[in-house]
């Protein structure tokens, strides 16, 4: 791939768009990802944007934001005849595409640093930078402490899935850094840190037979030993946080690491990881039936994937190109071997379990279900639905989309004050075996 600016490929992509050459701009995608790009679905979501806004009339200057280590986001802003849009291309430092999205015009509005949710009051706890973990892929977390006395209930959390860094920022929000402000304001003390996959991305990209467990467990086990050290933590009230993947595998760590006194799981995955996959697909696809018929060949492709997981075909040395998401064959293959729910159900520890009823990737049909059917017969468990909250257990209306996660905007308040009244009321060995 030859070597530019990410707002200079961002602005050859809108060149090609505008030209009709989808073909091309889908060959610039990153090798592991072309499988799910279609030309015909990028030609059939441009001319259905195009269908309603008009032609174009004007292309503003690309500005380009850090969207995690080694990519960038751009956002052109862009006229049309009857309105405005938000072309936001996602290139690498070496220049290939991981994403391309035809976003609201408010998206290309510089991102306005991050204001505290009404529910947080930062004259009630202090924050130190810590490191989490030990050796080279160490990583760079923060501890949130409330100003009272202690010793306190606290919490680690872990973020879902793809290199996110400890805020789980996205885009213009810090769902995490909601979480963790919110908790302490209300006397719970917070450990949240940079994922492995962010903090050493390249580290992890050449590591041989790379899982699950090497993503979440040695850090996760490393910040919760750090909180039983302190004099003003309740080491008997050490308690784990899981979001999306961080949820589904939070039972794992549960289970390797006894001082965990019990779980709280956001939106955590229970259906297999590579089906929730197509499922998301199909579901993005059904929103716009003008693109959904472009979309089948990669739905096709991403289902080929999948079944190849579940195969008795995949080996180590399955090439990554050929399975969901360009992850190498080990990831899945360890995770494949995992049941949350089972592993749940077998902790004997206090587990509170949180669902948006508007979440299109972690559902209450597909993934809460499970949870409830695996653990209907275990004392300890809360399980509570916020029918209004998406999968950031941001509240809204209407279908869930994408497009949902780009406004400002701050974790419901109604959700951190259940998750704080939970982790301060709960009485360690509570649950039944």
């Amino acid at each position: 791939m030859t070597m530019t600016t990410p707002a200079h490929a961002a602005a050859e992509v809108l060149g090609l768009a505008q030209h009709g050459r989808f073909d091309e701009i889908a060959a610039r995608f990153a090798p592991q990802l072309r499988a799910l790009v279609s030309a015909d679905a990028l030609r059939a979501g441009w001319t259905a944007e195009l269908g309603r806004l008009g032609q174009l009339v004007s292309v503003g200057e690309p500005a380009a934001e850090p969207a995690g280590p080694g990519i960038s986001a751009v956002r052109v802003p862009v006229g049309c005849e009857h309105g405005a849009l938000t072309v936001i291309v996602s290139v690498t430092d070496d220049g290939w595409l991981t994403g391309l999205q035809l976003a609201p015009a408010g998206a290309a509005e510089p991102l306005a640093p991050w204001q505290p949710p009404d529910y947080a009051h930062p004259e009630a706890f202090d924050e130190q930078e810590l490191t989490v973990g030990s050796g080279p892929l160490a990583v760079p977390g923060t501890l949130t402490v409330p100003r009272r006395q202690g010793p306190l209930a606290a919490v680690v959390l872990l973020a879902g899935s793809g290199p996110l860094d400890r805020d789980e920022t996205i885009g213009r929000n810090k769902p995490f850094k909601d979480l963790a402000w919110g908790l302490a304001s209300r006397g719970v003390a917070v450990l949240r840190f940079d994922k492995v996959t962010f903090a050493h991305r390249e580290q992890v990209r050449l590591a041989a037979g790379f899982t699950v467990a090497d993503e979440y467990l040695a850090d996760a086990t490393a910040a919760v030993a750090l909180l039983g050290q302190r004099q003003d933590v309740d080491r008997a009230r050490v308690f784990l946080l899981g979001h999306s993947l961080g949820g589904t595998v939070a039972p794992r760590i549960a289970a390797a690491e006894p001082a965990i006194a019990g779980l709280v799981i956001l939106a955590g995955g229970a259906q297999p990881l590579h089906w929730s996959e197509v499922r998301q697909i199909r579901y993005l696809a059904s929103l716009d039936p003008a693109t959904a018929a472009a979309a089948e060949p990669v739905i096709e492709a991403i289902t080929r994937q999948a079944r190849l997981v579940d195969s008795p075909d995949l080996t180590p040395s399955t090439p990554a190109a050929d399975l969901p998401l360009g992850t190498p064959a080990p990831y899945w293959l360890d995770l494949r071997r995992y049941d949350p729910v089972a592993v749940a159900a077998a902790l004997g520890r206090p587990m509170l379990l949180l669902q948006g009823g508007r979440d299109y990737q972690v559902t209450v049909a597909d993934d809460l279900e499970l949870w409830r059917t695996g653990l209907d017969r275990r004392a300890g468990v809360t399980i509570r639905v916020y029918e209004a909250c998406n999968h950031l257990f941001f509240a809204g209306t209407g279908p869930s989309t994408p497009a949902d996660y780009e406004p400002a905007q701050h974790m419901d308040g109604a959700v951190v004050a259940d998750i704080a009244g939970w982790l301060t009321s709960v009485s360690p060995g509570s649950a039944g075996s």
